[in-house]
């Protein structure tokens, strides 16, 4: 149904059913274009490219993120080429020579975890991890530890990267959060954007919202986004490129922010191409009329399909039993099993390959993710019984 716009990538993998888009999403054939038209403007435009780039395709792009998450203001978005450098300039607005507790679960993303397990080396800075398991009572435990503990700072995911579980509400667990907390609030929506539909108008002026388009935005790597609340004063130690004071209108137009004392939230030079990628996709999608909520439903379709088929399969340890869920049908785009320990797993991950189905995994958990460009018709998990 949709494999028309992915040609290029379908082509140069024929015989392989593709289960790790969940970790490099196959790019629509006009992301090919996209990084010749950027070529071709640097060719045309020399260093006048940026003043283009920020007057055009900043503003743009900005514009369509914000269409999608139903935010108030574009202006509100940044840019960054990972999702890293946007932690790091969070982390920066706070005084790390004062004590600091922050509040997360045990199930971020390496970009944020592996850094605050470093700051947590310093003996003025807390870490409190809370478990996402059991998923049915995560969020009111995590509410409860943020009323209790006073944190500083708050980091959880909307999608876990490690099971695909979501956030039942959004608005609704920021607005508790909220009402018990004045900290800083940063929601990870990597695996959620462009997956889920996501309505932040409401909590726009309370989180800020970290995303980017290597995923299910599928512009590839090299172009992350967070939307900052207008409201913010937080000015990061980690200044950036653009990050000086006064009012160039180039520099104000590049989004970076602007506020009487300065740059808060400027992105550092970048290569733009993946801007030109993600701007392209999304371009293409709202042109032909794929929203989020039509995506998610085409996916779902998908996972009760590859659900049947793994049911038929009969495996001794991939089943139905082994997944993690809390409620499919307000789930990600993957789907997640625990099937033995590690060294099992990446048998099995193996012996996938070598029958042409890409997967990856984690540990003990072997995830399956799923795409516009499937076609549920053509799943087959005949090897599986085999084993």
């Amino acid at each position: 149904m949709y494999q028309q716009f992915y040609q290029r990538f379908l082509q140069a993998n024929a015989g392989k059913q593709h289960f790790a888009c969940h970790s490099h999403h196959y790019w629509p054939d006009v992301t090919r274009d996209a990084m010749l038209e950027y070529w071709d403007d640097t060719a045309r435009l020399v260093d006048d490219k940026w003043q283009y780039i920020f007057a055009e395709k900043v503003p743009q792009t900005q514009q369509l993120i914000a269409d999608i998450l139903q935010l108030p203001q574009p202006e509100q978005i940044v840019f960054a080429p990972n999702t890293h450098e946007l932690v790091m300039r969070l982390l920066s607005c706070f005084d790390l020579r004062q004590p600091l507790h922050i509040l997360t679960t045990d199930s971020e993303f390496y970009s944020f975890s592996r850094q605050v397990k470093r700051l947590a080396e310093y003996d003025n800075i807390t870490i409190e991890a809370i478990p996402t398991e059991p998923y049915a009572t995560f969020e009111q435990r995590f509410i409860a530890a943020a009323e209790a503990r006073s944190p500083h700072f708050i980091f959880c995911s909307q999608v876990f990267f490690n099971s695909g579980v979501a956030l039942t509400d959004l608005t609704g667990f920021v607005l508790k959060l909220a009402a018990c907390t004045d900290a800083m609030i940063a929601i990870d929506g990597y695996h959620a954007f462009m997956a889920l539909p996501t309505d932040l108008s409401s909590i726009a002026e309370r989180i800020f919202y970290l995303a980017g388009s290597y995923k299910y935005a599928q512009g590839g790597e090299g172009c992350c986004f967070m939307a900052v609340p207008l409201s913010s004063t937080d000015r990061p130690l980690y200044t950036g490129w653009f990050a000086e004071f006064g009012t160039l209108a180039a520099e104000k137009s590049a989004t970076v922010l602007y506020s009487e004392d300065g740059y808060r939230f400027a992105g550092a030079t970048m290569d733009f191409s993946a801007l030109y990628r993600l701007n392209a996709v999304l371009r293409l999608f709202k042109q032909q009329g794929i929203s989020v909520g039509r995506i998610h439903q085409y996916v779902q379709q998908l996972q009760r399909v590859f659900l049947a088929k793994l049911t038929e399969a009969q495996h001794g340890k991939l089943h139905t039993s082994s997944l993690l869920t809390n409620d499919l049908d307000n789930h990600g785009h993957f789907l997640t099993f625990r099937c033995g320990n590690p060294a099992e797993v990446a048998e099995l991950a193996a012996m996938l390959k070598r029958n042409g189905i890409e997967t990856d995994y984690r540990g003990d958990r072997l995830r399956f993710g799923f795409a516009l460009y499937h076609n549920s018709e053509q799943y087959d998990l005949s090897c599986l019984k085999q084993c």
